[in-house]
């Protein structure tokens, strides 16, 4: 087994976090910015490229990082590893409501793909690079473009879904059809296009979008119920505009607050 084989424990309902379990000298590798708390005896180290073993020269670290340029991520992963004598813990928080689902990829024929932002930490040794699609109609109109995430190697994998997560397990030939922002991650034999949705009424007047994945079996698709985007939409929406409260949930507007009680300060 070429990634460390790390133990770990998931907390919470709506705001999960991961607890890992590392055993001496076992490290875990996360994106900035999903670190919650670790032990004494963690060593947090900064490392260049995706934190796999398998670079072995500057070449490679130097593409392994430019790879992770083009999904949107830095140049930097951070590594987390026990350097004292027993077991220590380490703890890494999803960044908005949702679920944490581990993905062991010795069981997923050694690759997973998943949206860009999707991924939380791994152990030493996956290889967290790009997918690029051979579609043209994908990566014109698929919202994530040509470049998704793919997960390769033998260990575990945490990835990050917002709200409620499905899972699907699409026979030979079935399909599924997606809004595009739903898509958690999905294993390598299933195929993802994008197709219209159709229609003059359904384009000027549906609101869902001009376009829908298609996901077609063999395989395992992950779907979240809350995108990130779509739930920085509605926030983005309901900010007063000109500085005054739009007063929701009473017709009286500001004159309601204060009859109701709404004290702010």
């Amino acid at each position: 087994m070429n990634a460390h084989e790390i133990d770990y424990q998931i907390y919470g309902e709506e705001m999960q976090y991961v607890e890992i379990e590392l055993d001496p000298q076992e490290a875990v590798v996360a994106e900035a910015g999903s670190f919650m708390m670790m032990d004494a005896d963690i060593k947090m180290d900064t490392i260049f490229g995706d934190g796999s073993n398998k670079d072995n020269s500057v070449l490679d670290k130097i593409f392994s990082a430019g790879k992770r340029i083009l999904t949107g991520e830095g140049l930097f992963m951070t590594a987390f590893m026990n350097i004292g004598q027993g077991k220590k813990q380490v703890s890494f928080a999803s960044p908005y409501p949702g679920k944490i689902l581990p993905i062991d990829l010795s069981e997923k024929e050694g690759k997973f793909i998943c949206q860009k932002d999707a991924f939380l930490c791994a152990a030493k040794g996956v290889s967290v690079g790009i997918e690029f699609s051979k579609k043209l109609g994908r990566g014109l109109f698929g919202g994530e473009g040509f470049i998704m995430q793919k997960l390769e190697g033998d260990g575990l994998a945490f990835v990050h879904a917002g709200g409620t997560l499905a899972k699907k397990v699409l026979a030979p030939g079935e399909v599924l059809k997606v809004d595009t922002g739903c898509i958690v991650g999905f294993t390598k034999d299933v195929d993802y296009d994008i197709e219209f949705v159709g229609g003059i009424k359904n384009t000027v007047f549906g609101g869902e979008g001009l376009f829908f994945a298609t996901l077609r079996g063999p395989g395992t698709v992950y779907i979240q119920s809350l995108p990130f985007s779509r739930l920085a939409g509605r926030v983005l929406a309901s900010i007063p505009r000109g500085g005054k409260d739009k007063g929701e949930g009473s017709i009286l507007g500001t004159l309601g607050d204060i009859v109701g009680g709404d004290n702010r300060f």
